[in-house]
């Protein structure tokens, strides 16, 4: 009997941390798109970060489903958007294109990481109204991971301005209804 009420204890509190631990699941992945990024294994890259989008994307749903709500997911979320979307899609097109612009292309990185890091930050501090206000990281990152396969069409200085461009996107303070 000891044992039936211990699993189900367990089985509880897993459950109680699914959203979190699909949180960290898009989190590892983020991750590892930097990791094989640096390592210059781009098609993973790639593919880790929209596997990290799929993950960020089922969180949310699953925290409201179970009544999973809360300031630490939130918040975990937003660290683990910033790699995700932030950090691994900027490092990927850095790597691929821009690190032969120099420090001009590490300016342009770190504006988008940084312009990332503002829009997460403002989310986080607002009340939720049921609108998005500015471009949402993860639609940012998601158009900067895109932009890999048009490494053959796009001259490099498109990546600069296509960083510039997200960037004022998300720090901009127009409004998108949530979907």
């Amino acid at each position: 009997m000891l044992i039936l009420e211990r699993m189900d204890h367990t089985i509880k509190k897993l459950r109680s941390q699914t959203a979190n631990m699909l949180t960290i699941g898009n989190m590892a992945f983020g991750g590892a798109s930097l990791m094989a990024a640096l390592n210059e294994f781009y098609s993973y890259s790639v593919l880790f970060i929209f596997i990290a989008a799929f993950l960020d994307r089922f969180d949310g749903m699953v925290a409201r489903k179970f009544n999973q709500e809360s300031e630490l997911g939130k918040q975990l979320d937003s660290m683990s958007d910033i790699i995700s979307f932030g950090v691994a899609p900027a490092i990927l097109i850095y790597q691929l294109v821009l690190t032969e612009f120099g420090v001009t292309g590490m300016v342009f990185t770190v504006i988008y990481i940084a312009s990332g890091a503002f829009r997460l930050a403002r989310f986080n501090i607002s009340e939720s109204n049921g609108y998005f206000v500015g471009l949402p990281i993860t639609a940012a990152g998601t158009v900067v991971t895109l932009s890999y396969f048009g490494l053959s069409v796009f001259p490099p200085v498109a990546y600069m301005f296509l960083f510039i461009i997200c960037s004022l996107l998300m720090i901009s303070t127009f409004t998108l209804r949530k979907v």
